[in-house]
């Protein structure tokens, strides 16, 4: 029929890990990031939960996210081959005021990277997250030491969070989507199109996360 136009509307289903020590905040991300809200009475993770994000990335496509907050045990490592299969990226969190999580961190991105690769072979898109910024006790010399940290364990990039106050949620969400977009569609180059965020700024002086300052470099 004349004058009729069909808008084809692409659907992307992608699996996200969401891993790192127990008690580093990953169930309150998730929680907030789907939910837009924060529970102050905290419930260990027993093996994996999961949650779904719907997200209108453009005028044309929709991103929907399997997310996978898997249990922060050191039993629960032993599973994780079964959990880590068919992911296309993932989320580690550490406690910016506990440096012994951010050590983990590297243990589990290395966990990450040895059980399961993109098709192309290049490990997943990983973003790092410091969450409890909001806390009182940030180690300032271990925030930075992150962008040497990330490099070394090919993360890429990190951001300070906060699950409580809502601070850079969705914008980690957001930049790990992009990562695996580029991936998706054989745009990504790691050499070349390797973004690196941080959050310069004190907590304190964000109110939201629409004011938090972030730095990225394309």
């Amino acid at each position: 029929m004349a004058g009729i136009s069909v808008t084809l509307c692409t659907d992307k289903l992608f699996k996200v890990l969401v891993i790192g020590d127990l008690g580093v905040g990953k169930s309150s991300i998730v929680l907030r990031y789907v939910n837009k809200r924060f529970d102050e009475r905290y419930k260990a993770s027993i093996g994996v939960d999961f949650a779904l994000k719907t997200i209108e990335w453009d005028a044309k496509t929709v991103v929907r996210l399997q997310l996978w907050d898997i249990a922060g045990q050191e039993r629960f490592k032993k599973m994780s081959r079964v959990y880590y299969k068919g992911a296309m990226g993932a989320v580690v969190v550490f406690d910016i005021t506990k440096s012994s999580t951010l050590k983990a961190a590297s243990e589990w991105k290395q966990d990450l990277d040895s059980k399961v690769c993109l098709d192309s072979g290049r490990p997943v898109p990983a973003v790092l997250l410091a969450n409890k910024c909001d806390m009182t006790g940030r180690d300032r010399n271990l925030v930075s030491s992150l962008d040497s940290f990330c490099k070394d364990n090919r993360f890429m990039g990190w951001l300070e969070t906060s699950a409580k106050d809502n601070i850079n949620i969705d914008e980690a969400g957001a930049f790990l989507v992009k990562q695996m977009m580029l991936c998706d569609t054989g745009q990504f180059d790691e050499e070349h199109h390797r973004d690196e965020i941080k959050v310069s700024q004190d907590p304190a002086e964000s109110q939201s996360q629409s004011s938090c300052c972030s730095r990225s470099r394309l």
